[in-house]
């Protein structure tokens, strides 16, 4: 995709949990995060360079398919996304943030299970490591990522977003927006 002419568009949608910014590059969700986000702008950049173009501030029909399943999703009415994503990363990030669609609706995995899962089982920081670069939050479920003993860690949206959308997926419902 990167030989070819390619746009990038960006919208911002409001959630239960925030302002959240989707960014489409040839019909497909690069990004999805919420808008207070503190690497957010370094993310925006990094796709600018790979894409090799500017972000322009446009909503999409593929931002409207996108933001109508995310309302779906928050209403608990839907549990799998159908949306065309893009995730340009290393043959690792890729591999892991591929694993991580497959990780069910409602359910959680310790770091060191999905490195296990992986067939690196020494590999759960480095499995870490490429979900904290995921950037397509919820789409690419890494909130069902946990620690070995259950605790909820290190969620680049905030660990009370992280349990939020667990409690969520869980039948438990949403509440207002987070305090942190």
């Amino acid at each position: 995709m990167k030989n070819q002419p390619v746009s990038l568009f960006s919208s911002t949608v409001q959630s239960p949990l925030g302002t959240m910014e989707a960014i489409v590059a040839q019909n497909r969700l690069c990004l999805l995060e919420f808008s207070d986000r503190p690497g957010l702008a370094a993310e925006r950049l990094w796709l600018e360079r790979h894409y090799q173009c500017p972000c322009k501030n446009e909503r999409t029909q593929t931002h409207e398919r996108a933001f109508a399943q995310l309302a779906e999703y928050f209403s608990g009415t839907r549990t799998a996304f159908d949306l065309e994503l893009e995730y340009p990363g290393t043959d690792f990030q890729r591999s892991v943030w591929a694993f991580l669609l497959s990780v069910p609706y409602g359910s959680t995995m310790s770091y060191g299970t999905m490195a296990a899962k992986l067939g690196k089982p020494s590999a759960a920081r480095a499995v870490a490591a490429a979900i904290g670069q995921n950037r397509l939050a919820i789409l690419i479920p890494c909130h069902r990522i946990v620690g070995a003993n259950g605790a909820l860690t290190g969620y680049a949206g905030g660990l009370q977003r992280k349990r939020q959308l667990l409690e969520l997926e869980a039948g438990a419902g949403i509440a207002a927006k987070p305090t942190d």
